[in-house]
């Protein structure tokens, strides 16, 4: 399995990383289409520039210049200038807190997050159980409003999370927008040590498992393979997979993950700017054959995207909810030596049947919205309709 994922080491899809690797300016790399005389007359007009807007601020900026704020500016500024949604410069405090995201444990509140790319808006997926989050009152589907009384709508969700991150036992303030009308509630969170819990599993009416997974994290692939085992011992008939609300993670971890579902054959590819194709695939040593069903929504994103491209297009089992978020491009995390990164898009990648999904999405093949019932929150009407489909085959 080692040699066929070498290439996507690095490579991730979603808001979390997996591996750091020498950026092309760390290798002395000149900027291609782009000879060194042009180069140099960039730079001397950036410099210009930059001596006159500092001579600005220290002639008329009433408050307080600081210079590394200003170095980290730049940097943040130039990825921005690429108009990519997926491509930010991470400062120290960032990149640390981006490295952590992928080890499984990290000091925080305990929820996942996920933000709209058209309007900017941050919500909170998935709140762990017997979490600081959960204990402070918040929900799932709360929109994160404001943090520290600052408005974080737009933001970076990166630097987000970041700033919400923080040493054990220290207080974060967090208010968020619930329910149909906005309601505006303000708690206080006690920051704590988290283990990534990202696989839940129970045992449905009929014998039908129910494995959710949030985030495909480094530690998903173990949850996973734990759960799946779980339920099989308990008599499994057929399962859901529910990936509503899961917005991606590491693409070596759910390419493993589809190994052991899949016959052998393509799993994903990535094509570059170049035009280079590469591929994942499964071998023939494991392979799902129960009935199965996997639930989207729009919040299910890049790597859940891959997931449910794959199983659709193997014809294993329907695909239940609403149309997925469209996030068809893979980033990778480049190390600039410096204790800070930057993560750029890198490629494009296909499902087995050769779909592009990106600004598009998964259509699901059981088109089903989500109801709230106030009356019984903890019905679910998108899981009753999964759950139909497989007694039709069970049946």
């Amino acid at each position: 399995m080692d040699n066929k994922k070498s290439f996507f080491k690095g490579a991730f899809c979603g808001a979390l990383a997996i591996l750091l690797v020498t950026a092309a300016v760390s290798c002395g790399l000149k900027p291609r289409g782009v000879s060194a005389s042009e180069k140099n007359t960039v730079t001397a007009s950036m410099q210009r520039k930059l001596s006159i807007l500092d001579a600005l601020i220290d002639e008329s900026f009433l408050g307080v210049k600081d210079e590394k704020e200003l170095e980290e500016g730049l940097y943040k500024g130039y990825i921005s200038g690429l108009d990519d949604p997926y491509s930010v410069y991470y400062d120290e405090e960032d990149t640390k807190a981006f490295m952590e995201s992928s080890e499984g444990e990290y000091s925080g509140i305990g929820a996942v997050m996920t933000q709209s790319k058209d309007s900017g808006i941050i919500t909170l997926t998935h709140v762990y159980e017997d979490s600081p989050a959960m204990k402070a009152g918040l929900k799932d589907e709360d929109i994160l409003y404001k943090v520290e009384g600052e408005e974080v709508t737009g933001e970076d969700l990166t630097e987000v999370v970041s700033r919400i991150r923080g040493e054990k036992g220290t207080e974060v303030e967090l208010t968020v927008l619930r329910g149909t009308k906005n309601e505006e509630v303000t708690v206080v969170a006690v920051r704590d040590t988290i283990e990534t819990q990202t696989v839940q599993t129970r045992m449905l009416e009929g014998n039908i498992g129910y494995l959710a997974v949030s985030e495909f994290d480094s530690v998903t692939y173990d949850q996973y393979v734990k759960g799946l085992d779980e339920l099989e011992g308990q008599g499994m008939k057929a399962l859901v997979v529910d990936l509503r609300g899961n917005p991606g993670g590491n693409l070596n971890t759910v390419c493993d993950i589809l190994d052991i579902m899949l016959p052998k054959g393509l799993i994903v590819y990535t094509q570059d700017k170049n035009g280079q194709k590469r591929e994942m695939t499964s071998d023939e040593e494991n392979k799902f054959t129960l009935p199965m069903t996997v639930l989207v929504n729009g919040n299910s994103a890049s790597a859940s995207e891959i997931y449910a491209g794959a199983i659709q297009d193997y014809g294993l089992g329907k695909i239940v909810g609403t149309q997925t978020y469209g996030k068809g491009v893979v980033q990778q995390i480049f190390d600039l030596k410096d204790g800070t990164c930057v993560k750029l898009t890198i490629a494009e990648y296909y499902t087995p049947k050769g779909r592009n999904i990106n600004g598009k999405g998964i259509t699901p093949d059981v088109k089903v919205e989500f109801e709230w019932n106030e009356k019984n929150p903890e019905e679910d009407n998108q899981l009753d309709a999964a759950v139909k489909e497989l007694k039709k085959e069970l049946n």
